[in-house]
């Protein structure tokens, strides 16, 4: 079988599959390129009393903005504590008290301090070291990096085969498989502000919408309200454990902004937090997260990621504040999954940030990212291993030498950055997701046959379609036209990529 992605949600299935032989198709070698590697805080997990897997579920279902599946946010957070127990045996080394606790942070929205963390803010990178390790030492994974999946092929709706390239340019071919897991990350660097590394861009999601998936809750993309504003692209980003341990959010005149916008200040629900800093930055008052008398000195070691990106871009955070915005972070939505993992596509799997479950709704809780993409990783493993049955071990593969193809036109590509953060960012409204809509299509038509391109713009499709047909504003989605939310709990959303494109279709015979 296969597996596209390289993330935590790849590794872990793909040691949970063992040793039934998996192929593991990454762009980059293992442990780069990866969102996972970039997580800051923590897995989210209730790891000792008075903290609870309900009072996790209840956190969950608060920060989802009434459309998170009860069931889903329920079962998800009664097995977050094994999964930290698994990660632990794997070689995990997650920050420990003198009596062997585990170090709990709190973050936004969380009613108890229950991140999970290593090294403060390494979470991401010290967890997939680990992964990466054993993956290396596992002989049924085989690892074939240097590449990038174009295309799925479907037959009467099922899969039949995997169409993939070099990443550095290069003519698909086709690998024959009726099993394939799709852990191929979310969609960030679909805007001109993200926290995600430069290759994801919303191809995984692009990937199962061309071929016919049913995806969910696309309009729903969280904006990280504390992204360092330091002219990097990826933007680095500024853990909200430091607002946990007390950082303050102020503008260029001094003024803490969050008074009077949310009973918990600076770690209200994450879209709260992210449309005050955006009015901030709107507005020219330059917000600042500081961290001064909050964390002083200790900064350095406890959050020594946080302090490399200001040292490296001049700025030193035990004397000044971090300048900071909000920038594209997490994709609720993706492709529909039911409790194994399953697609609408027989035999193609998702989980992780590409997979749209019910747990995050219409506002991740923080820190529940990881956890997702560990529990539905082992699910999928769970089913894909039912499904199979045993397997001998498979031969290597070894692909052709391929002729040259089409990459994404750079300037296309920042075109379709640009036109996502004015259309379908952190404020959004109908004109403006119509005229996205609209130059989503003049993108595309500029560049018809490349396939990697068509991946990116199937998913802002159905970004933008989403949003243009939720007529409220709901959690990380806000339309300054309908401001207001349609009742306390609200419906998901599913769409195909066809219904996204017939809406599409409809604008660009209008004039704008």
């Amino acid at each position: 079988m296969v597996i596209l992605g390289a993330g935590l949600a790849a590794l872990y299935a793909a040691l949970a599959l063992a040793p039934r032989p998996v192929l593991l198709v990454s762009p980059d070698p293992l442990g780069e390129g990866a969102s996972s590697a970039w997580a800051q805080g923590g897995v989210a997990a209730a790891m000792d009393v008075p903290d609870s897997p309900e009072a996790h579920a209840a956190d969950t279902l608060r920060a989802g903005a009434g459309i998170v599946d009860p069931k889903v946010a329920r079962a998800v957070t009664q097995e977050a504590r094994d999964h930290i127990l698994t990660l632990t045996d794997l070689g995990a080394p997650f920050d420990r008290d003198a009596s062997g606790g585990y170090l709990l942070s709190r973050e936004a929205a969380h009613g108890f301090a229950r991140v999970v963390r290593v090294r403060g803010d390494r979470a991401g990178a010290e967890i997939m070291r680990a992964l990466v390790a054993r993956v290396q030492a596992t002989p049924s994974v085989q690892v074939l990096d240097g590449y990038v999946a174009t295309g799925l092929r479907c037959d009467a709706g099922r899969l039949s085969g995997v169409e993939i390239a070099p990443a550095s340019g290069g003519a698909s071919v086709l690998l024959e498989t009726a099993v394939c897991l799709l852990a191929a990350g979310g969609s960030g660097g679909l805007y001109a502000l993200t926290t995600n590394p430069a290759r994801i861009r919303g191809q995984g999601a692009g990937l199962a919408a061309r071929a016919g998936a049913v995806m969910a809750d696309m309009e729903f993309v969280q904006f990280h309200p504390t992204a360092m504003d330091i002219g990097l692209d990826p933007a680095p980003l500024a853990t909200e454990a430091l607002r946990g341990e007390g950082a303050v959010l102020l503008n260029k005149r001094g003024a803490r902004f969050m008074t009077g916008q949310h009973p918990d200040l600076e770690l209200a629900p994450r879209d709260v937090v992210a449309r005050a800093v955006y009015a901030q930055s709107q507005a020219g008052l330059r917000p600042v997260l500081d961290t001064r008398a909050a964390l002083g000195s200790r900064i350095r070691e406890e959050f020594p990621s946080v302090t490399d990106a200001c040292m490296a871009a001049g700025l030193d955070p035990v004397a000044e504040p971090i300048p900071v915005a909000a920038a594209a972070h997490y994709h609720m939505g993706g492709v529909a999954t039911d409790a194994a993992g399953r697609s609408s596509i027989a035999g193609l799997w998702a989980c992780g940030e590409v997979a749209s479950t019910g747990l995050h709704g219409a506002n991740r809780l923080a820190s529940n990212g990881l956890l997702e993409a560990l529990v539905y990783a082992r699910r999928c493993a769970a089913d894909i291993a039912e499904t199979l049955g045993d397997r001998p071990g498979a031969p290597l593969v070894s692909l052709p030498e391929t002729g040259a193809a089409e990459l994404p036109d750079p300037a296309l590509v920042a075109r379709l950055r640009l036109t996502m953060t004015a259309g379908a960012g952190v404020i959004r409204d109908a004109g403006g997701l119509q005229n996205c809509l609209r130059e989503i299509a003049a993108v595309e038509a500029a560049q018809p046959g490349c396939a990697v391109l068509r991946n990116m713009t199937a998913t802002a499709t159905l970004i933008a379609a989403a949003a243009l047909l939720r007529e409220e504003s709901r959690g990380a989605h806000f339309r300054s036209d309908r401001p207001q939310s349609a009742g306390e709990t609200g419906t998901r959303s599913r769409m195909t990529l066809d219904e996204a494109l017939a809406l599409r279709a409809r604008f660009q015979k209008e004039p704008a």
